[in-house]
Order: C-alpha cells, then structure tokens, then sequence
C-alpha cells in the first residue's frame, strides 16, 4: 500500500475532484509532503457531475471510513494510504464514497515485499 502525498488524486466515485491540504511538513517524497490523519477528512469536492433537481453533488469528504496505517505515524498521525476511503456528503446519503485515483508517488509503501 503506497503512502499518499499532497500530489494524491482522491475523488468522489461521480468524478468530482477532492482537494486536499497536508498538515504536516516533517516528512516528504520526492519534495512532496506525506499525507496523515485528517487530511482527507472534511474537504472540498469540486466538479462533481451528480446533481439535479432533487439531486445534491458531492461538496466535501466525510470522515475516513478505511485506509490509515495501523503501524506509521508522523508527529503522532497516522500516514495515509492508497487504500483510503470514506463517504461524501452527496446523494445518496451514506452511499456516494471516496476514493484514492492516484498516490501521488510510487516509490514509498507499508507493507512487506
């Protein structure tokens, strides 16, 4: 599982864009600071195609429902992983996820090999 960066690419499943922010800049790869517990949490989701009358577009993530590390902290937070995934605030309620398209890198992972 590779560690996510500020390069990540996370979106709703519609294909809206999420934005993220790295809260930390401790560790980096390739320049690029390492994403931890919550940067995916609570965050703007742009361009989210799903929407109508009675239809509302995914707008911000949801708390991280999978995809921290269980064993890497930064600072004390848990390091984010291409497994992350969590709900949107989109309709359906409860149903519309997030998730990882791309790490940002290719070089880090947990796990062993």
């Amino acid at each position: 599982m590779l560690f996510l960066t500020e390069r990540a690419e996370l979106a709703c499943k519609h294909g809206g864009k999420v934005e993220i922010e790295p809260t930390q800049d401790l560790v980096t790869i390739e320049g690029w600071k390492v994403l931890v517990d919550s940067n995916p949490e609570s965050r703007t989701i742009s361009r989210c195609p799903n929407y109508g009358a009675t239809i509302k577009p995914c707008r911000n993530t949801l708390a991280v429902k999978t995809g921290y590390s269980e064993f890497l902290r930064i600072e004390g937070r848990r390091v984010c992983l291409d497994t992350v995934t969590g709900l949107t605030d989109g309709t359906p309620p409860g149903v519309v996820k997030y998730i990882v398209k791309s790490a940002g890198q290719d070089l880090v992972w947990e796990g062993l090999t």
